[in-house]
């Protein structure tokens, strides 16, 4: 791999404001690091180079003129992908669907906007499952994006495509959204980190509405930190999205914690007997980290993470069937013939559950078992801070393993989707790898705005560990 396009966020953005390098020669690198492996990883579905070219030789002006350019673009001249399902003018937007496959919006999506406003250049937008329906982008209408760690595996998903991304050094930092583990399935199955904020915390708008009471922005990212500097920018209310958060956004940058102070639990219902023994391993390996600097870790209970694979299929269908609507082919797209099988699924097992005479049955009680685990969640918080656990059950799976699996991202991301029906905060980071050289990733969750704890729990691990160190060996 060429050097630059290694950088993480802080020591690109470091060695900028210095001007040891240049924007061009950072956006140049990620252009490269795609040019080669990309044919064979398949994370973008759009590359935007000559417009990245341009930008860069702008920002480099910018820097050289105004060095203190960085107090108001903190991003100037760092190359970012964005999963094509947030809106970007101008620019290819799809969702990974042929119903989009040329609609150009005419507005960004407020996270874009946040990032242009910071001084972001858009390298690309990522493959991802068509309408982010599922966790391994084998639903993308276009192709299937490859693990960098071994071609022949998935990278999960639905954010795929950032996922491996940032995995093959093809972008600096990379944008994702998770509705049920969107962000964190993929990141642990390519081993970077994945943070999924409080739901609200980032602004939905212009981001294209799967299930619009679970979507969530959020960054993925080679270290904790950079997942906190892109969550400083992107974090506050929105006027445009009535489902921000009102609550003040932090400083999020990774502190010192005491961990003498802290109290984690280990839910025994997410260590299951079906679970990978090597992932099963590795996570309490990494909670024995914590144990030996003072923390107290117990097990606890929660609600069994099979209850929010029923409650999730049945809201997210319901919620699908509601959003897909609009795409109608009169007002912009295709019309609906181009949907994928799995999209035409999803809308007709959502339309059923709503319909007359299943809707308490169905949608109703799903509701309210979903209030339960809120709950649940609740009580737990009152005796511990923090929970630790596996993200996924397995490393990444072959290509190939979702055909005949109409439950494969159900089952793939069960240990992730109760806490995003709850709406709470949660980071997936790097903590070993398996016998066969594939990522292992564990998931931190705490209440609802505890980022800036969470944040910091991460980092103390991070920087006690190698893991976030290692990248793929990509074989042309």
């Amino acid at each position: 791999m060429n050097t630059l396009s290694n950088l993480s966020l802080k020591e690109a953005q470091e060695q900028l404001k210095t001007q040891k390098i240049t924007s061009y020669a950072l956006v140049q690198s990620c252009l490269d690091q795609i040019k080669t492996y990309d044919s064979k990883i398949k994370a973008y579905l759009s590359v935007f180079a000559d417009l990245a070219i341009e930008k860069a030789r702008h920002a480099d002006k910018d820097i050289e003129s105004n060095p203190q350019v960085f107090e108001t673009q903190p991003l100037i001249g760092i190359p970012i992908a964005i999963k094509d399902n947030f809106c970007t003018q101008g620019l290819n937007t799809t969702a990974a669907s042929k119903v989009l496959e040329n609609y150009l919006p005419q507005y960004d999506a407020t996270v874009v906007s946040k990032l242009k406003k910071a001084g972001a250049i858009i390298i690309g937008k990522t493959n991802m499952d068509a309408w982010a329906h599922g966790s391994s982008t084998e639903t993308s209408q276009f192709f299937t994006t490859h693990n960098p760690w071994d071609v022949s595996r998935l990278p999960g998903g639905s954010s795929g495509g950032s996922a491996a991304a940032i995995a093959a050094r093809e972008a600096i930092v990379a944008i994702g959204s998770e509705t049920a583990g969107s962000i964190r399935h993929p990141s642990s199955w390519c081993g970077v980190v994945g943070l999924k904020p409080t739901y609200g915390r980032i602004s939905r708008y212009g981001l294209i509405s799967m299930c619009s009471s679970t979507d969530c922005p959020g960054p993925i990212t080679k270290t904790v930190y950079d997942a906190a500097m892109l969550l400083n920018i992107l974090a506050g209310s929105d006027s445009k999205d009535a489902t921000t958060i009102r609550k003040p956004a932090e400083n999020y940058l990774p502190e010192k914690i005491d961990l003498k102070k802290m109290k984690i639990g280990l839910p025994k219902e997410y260590f299951m007997d079906s679970m990978d023994k090597e992932v099963k391993t590795a996570v309490k390996q990494a909670a024995d980290y914590y144990k030996s600097k003072g923390a107290q870790v117990v097990e606890i209970s929660l609600l069994d993470p099979k209850y929010a694979v029923a409650v999730y299929t049945i809201i997210q269908r319901s919620e699908v069937s509601s959003n897909l609507q609009r795409f109608d082919g009169i007002r912009y797209g295709n019309d609906r013939k181009y949907f994928g099988d799995e999209a035409k699924r999803r809308i007709m097992l959502g339309t059923f559950a709503l319909s007359a005479g299943y809707y308490d049955q169905y949608y109703k009680k799903a509701q309210k078992v979903r209030r339960l685990m809120v709950e649940d969640f609740a009580k737990v918080f009152k005796q511990v801070n923090l929970i630790i656990a596996p993200t996924a059950p397995v490393t990444a799976m072959k290509i190939g393993s979702t055909t005949n699996e109409p439950m494969f991202g159900e089952m793939q991301d069960i240990l992730v989707e109760a806490s995003s029906l709850a709406g709470l905060p949660g980071i997936n980071l790097n903590c070993g790898f398996s016998s066969s050289g594939l990522p292992i990733g564990m998931q931190i969750i705490g209440p609802q705005f505890s980022e800036k704890l969470i944040i910091n729990t991460a980092y103390t691990f991070e920087q006690a560990t190698n893991w976030h160190t290692k990248k793929p060996n990509l074989i042309i």
